[in-house]
């Protein structure tokens, strides 16, 4: 899955950046309003973590702004504030959760991993489709009830499908959640990904639809 991270403090975003990239997801990073505003806007999140006390403009009217420009991608804020009044507001300006700083790391991953799975219309962190079991938590993938190895890439790509399994999804859709801002969106690193990953799993698994792209059906 692919997240924004919005914070101003250095070494916090570094830390954040770093947790989630150990735990699979791809990251873009902005340190003022302004910046994260802009990228929000123009490419496609599964979520944002999103600092309220932020440079340039801050974190409520970066939310606003994105709510009013519907963009609808879950944002998790984050905040030093205690005041109750304060929460109320991230709330009210479109936030999907929020965590108080100081924070543990474990806490922003549980709560990142929630409201992406709740964004896709899943309320478990196990998804399966037919024989194949994908636990989130865990990064485990079983085929009845046997461990697969999968590499980051393999699973990453496995994760987005399982999560949008009914949908048709582009690869230009898997390229933009796979990879940050910098990949070579003309690359065909997708389809290798494909093939490898349809050598794992059972052969009616993913299908591809001719022209459009390829499909995890719904159970």
């Amino acid at each position: 899955m692919r997240i924004l991270v919005v914070e101003d403090d250095e070494n916090l975003n570094r830390q954040i950046k770093e947790t989630l990239e150990e735990n699979g997801y791809v990251v873009d990073v902005a340190f003022d309003g302004e910046e994260g505003h802009f990228l929000g806007d123009t490419e496609p999140y599964d979520a944002v973590v999103l600092d309220i006390g932020l440079p340039q403009m801050d974190g409520l009217s970066v939310l606003e702004a994105w709510r009013r420009d519907g963009r609808t991608m879950p944002v998790l804020l984050l905040t030093a504030r205690d005041r109750w009044s304060d929460k109320v507001q991230g709330i009210d300006a479109g936030a999907d959760d929020y965590v108080a700083k100081p924070f543990h790391m474990e806490e922003v991953l549980a709560r990142l991993r929630a409201l992406v799975r709740r964004a896709a219309g899943h309320a478990s962190n196990e998804i399966t489709a037919g024989k194949v079991r994908l636990d989130a938590k865990s990064g485990k993938v079983t085929i009845d009830g046997k461990s697969v190895r999968l590499t980051s890439h393999e699973f990453r790509l496995l994760s987005y499908l399982m999560l949008h399994k009914g949908k048709v999804v582009s690869r230009t859709e898997l390229t933009e959640h796979m990879y940050d801002q910098d990949f070579d969106r003309d690359s065909n690193t997708i389809e290798v990904f494909v093939g490898r990953l349809r050598k794992k799993l059972p052969d009616d698994c993913i299908t591809t639809v001719r022209g459009l792209g390829y499909q995890i059906k719904a159970d």
